[in-house]
């Protein structure tokens, strides 16, 4: 690590800075810089890195609810070290309780005397954000981190959790530093804040803490990163270690990768949350203890106190590490899909997309230009491509007269001549070689039969299926393969959820899906017998709209998944009219298997606004992906419906009772 003379990490036993730390504010994202909202953009870094977090060890040893399910990882770690948890925001509900970011991603909410929610902090100082400059690295998908601060995060090996345990029966050399977290049980809602300190100690040149466990688990056995199961009350040996942070330039904002610690009460059950974040427990736990643990190790000198000389020599170190980071000034990350097909649009690259029919092909590029040209090659002649030559009875010459689509496309590229014009020739590896020929031509001269011109705005998009997904294709000619850039289209289960949320598909299919994982969104095509894929999805949702019988979908998707989609369908629920009436028990919530409350919660998605907080309190009960899931079935993308579900209040039902 480049280290400036101006930003010098040290190891000392005192802490020397904790009445300057206070100029800097440690505190949670809001919602909106999660997710973007009408009042605030998400932040930019959140977009590339993704909405969910890790969490450390410690934030198990400390109360934190773990997600065991390795499928729900983030993306940048599928090991145990990149398990996840539900972690707070500081944004309110508009119901007295906290905005909380659950498993996939998703907004929910928290009880504001919940113990158990991750803390990932946010750290907000033009002091320290400056003089970090230099100390930059390129993290994932091209996301600039820093390491800042020092804190326990993940339990050491087995081998030296025995070593530091033998050493510390024998006597450990303390540093000086100590860490505080809360005493409380983590399911003890009433008690207020009780802090317990852990010092820490030196060995072989690595600093540790030992904690003795606290988790959400109970009387159960946990998994941590290291491979060894604990139980509450066993002592753990933590590691202390540099914390990464996320950069948000644009803001200025500095995120931790990994919620922290747990434990921390948001706020006591007798006060409601309204917003008013200073406020809070949570709060006052930053500023007062999780600053200060965080920046121990930590000294700066601000720049308004630096000599004229110091400030050049400052500056000038700065210039050369963004001349040394990035000579070219360019842009770092992973891109979409469509990020990529409108960056050739935009830069007149001709772009090809490959993909089974299913995939949506034509739905991108309709996304991009609603008004596209759109040309099935699998049907094209040469003349409806090329046009044609006639002759002229009245002048005794032949006449060429351009194709239809291509006058379209004038007329469209001379009526908005400021707007990039999309013509899309689609199935072209199911046209003819012929037809593939002519399409090369103006492919490569954007020139139509040698005469016509495409007009300077247009742009040219084409897409395809290869061999292997269609009995149909041929195989694209060399010469016209390379001029393309092309792009590969796959559909994920949470695309495709998403899309189906925002158009009205059904809730049955759309439940089914989500409660299958995406096993059922596509089965391989054997040449015999109907197969499942995201277009025949679409098909079933009209036709079981259409006739309320689930049996059809056999000639859609086949016979084994609309067996498991009729059991699916067909078992126990808690009705629409229960719910409403109060007509069930805690008893009837808990014999409710997986796959029932999923098809529970398809159900009760037919409720109306009237009744929409005492439903929406059920299901939230029932689980949170329950409560994600119900959002998006009833709101199904409704500007209305969602400016009336924000509204609503939302509801608790812990063991069955109404939220207190």
């Amino acid at each position: 690590m480049l280290i400036s003379f101006f930003y010098v990490i040290i190891k000392n036993n005192l802490n020397k800075n904790g009445a300057k730390m206070k100029e800097h504010d440690l505190t949670l994202l809001s919602e909106g810089q999660i997710w973007g909202n009408s009042s605030e953009s998400r932040l930019e870094v959140i977009r590339k890195y993704g909405i969910k977090s890790a969490i450390t060890d410690l934030c198990v040893l400390t109360g934190s609810y773990l997600c065991e399910d390795t499928d729900y990882n983030i993306d940048e770690d599928r090991s145990l070290t990149g398990r996840i948890s539900w972690f707070w925001t500081r944004s309110d509900d508009d119901d007295n309780d906290v905005i909380a970011v659950i498993r996939r991603g998703y907004r929910s909410f928290s009880c504001r005397y919940y113990r158990h929610g991750a803390v990932r902090p946010a750290l907000q100082s033009s002091v320290i954000f400056s003089q970090i400059f230099p100390n930059r690295v390129m993290g994932y998908n091209g996301i600039e981190e820093v390491e800042y601060g020092e804190y326990p995060q993940n339990a050491a090996d087995s081998r030296m959790q025995n070593i530091l345990e033998s050493e510390y029966n024998r006597g450990m050399n303390k540093t000086g530093r100590s860490y505080t977290f809360d005493s409380v049980k983590y399911d003890d809602y009433n008690t207020g804040f009780k802090p317990v300190t852990y010092e820490e100690y030196e060995y072989q040149g690595k600093e540790y803490i030992r904690i003795k466990a606290n988790s959400v688990f109970g009387g159960k056995r946990f998994l941590l990163s290291n491979g060894v199961k604990y139980r509450n009350g066993d002592y753990v040996w933590v590691e202390v270690s540099p914390v990464k942070w996320l950069i948000d330039d644009r803001t200025g904002i500095l995120i931790s990768k990994k919620g922290l610690v747990s434990g921390i009460r948001f706020l006591d059950k007798g006060t409601n949350y309204e917003g008013d974040f200073d406020r809070t427990e949570m709060k006052e736990y930053l500023d007062r203890y999780m600053l200060r643990d965080l920046t121990q190790t930590v000294t700066f000198t601000r720049v308004q106190d630096m000599t004229p000389e110091e400030k050049a020599q400052f500056e000038e170190e700065q210039k050369q590490a963004e001349r040394r980071r990035n000579p070219y000034g360019l842009k770092f990350g992973q891109v979409s899909e469509e990020e990529i097909i409108r960056g050739a649009i935009e830069s007149g690259v001709a772009v090809f997309l490959h993909g089974p029919s299913s995939e949506g092909k034509s739905a991108r590029v309709k996304q991009i230009d609603p008004t596209c040209e759109i040309i099935y090659l699998r049907n094209a002649t040469p003349e409806s491509l090329n046009g044609k030559s006639v002759y002229n009875g009245s002048t005794g010459e032949m006449m060429d007269i351009p194709p239809t689509w291509l006058k379209k496309l004038q007329e469209k590229c001379e009526k908005e001549p400021d707007r990039l014009h999309v013509v899309f020739f689609d199935e072209i590896t199911n046209a003819l070689p012929s037809i593939q020929g002519i399409a090369f031509n103006i492919v490569l001269d954007r020139e139509v039969n040698g005469i016509w011109k495409l007009p300077e705005n247009a742009r040219i998009v084409a897409a395809g299926n290869d061999m292997k997904d269609s009995l149909a294709a041929n195989q694209l000619a060399e010469p016209l393969f390379n001029r393309f850039a092309h792009v590969y289209i796959k559909t994920t289960t949470e695309g495709w959820l998403k899309w189906a949320s925002e158009h009205n598909i059904h809730p049955a299919i759309y439940s089914y899906i989500a409660y299958k994982k995406g096993e059922t969104l596509r089965r391989k095509y054997d040449g015999k017998k109907p197969n499942a894929d995201p277009r025949k999805w679409e098909m079933a949702s009209k036709m079981l709209y259409a006739t309320g019988y689930p049996e059809m979908l056999r000639a859609l998707v086949g016979e084994d998944i609309t067996r498991e989609f009729v059991q699916f369908c067909n078992q126990q629920v808690i009705t629409l009219d229960d719910v409403i009436n109060g007509n069930y028990t805690d008893r009837d919530i808990q014999s409710l298997n997986t796959a029932e409350r999923y098809a529970t919660t398809m159900g009760l998605t037919r409720v109306d606004d009237n009744n929409l907080e005492k439903v929406r309190g059920f299901v939230t009960g029932l689980g949170a992906e329950f409560g994600a899931i119900f959002d998006a079935l009833w709101t199904h993308g409704d500007e209305s419906k969602l400016e009336r579900l924000a509204e609503a209040k939302l509801a608790e039902m812990p063991g069955g009772g109404i939220r207190r």
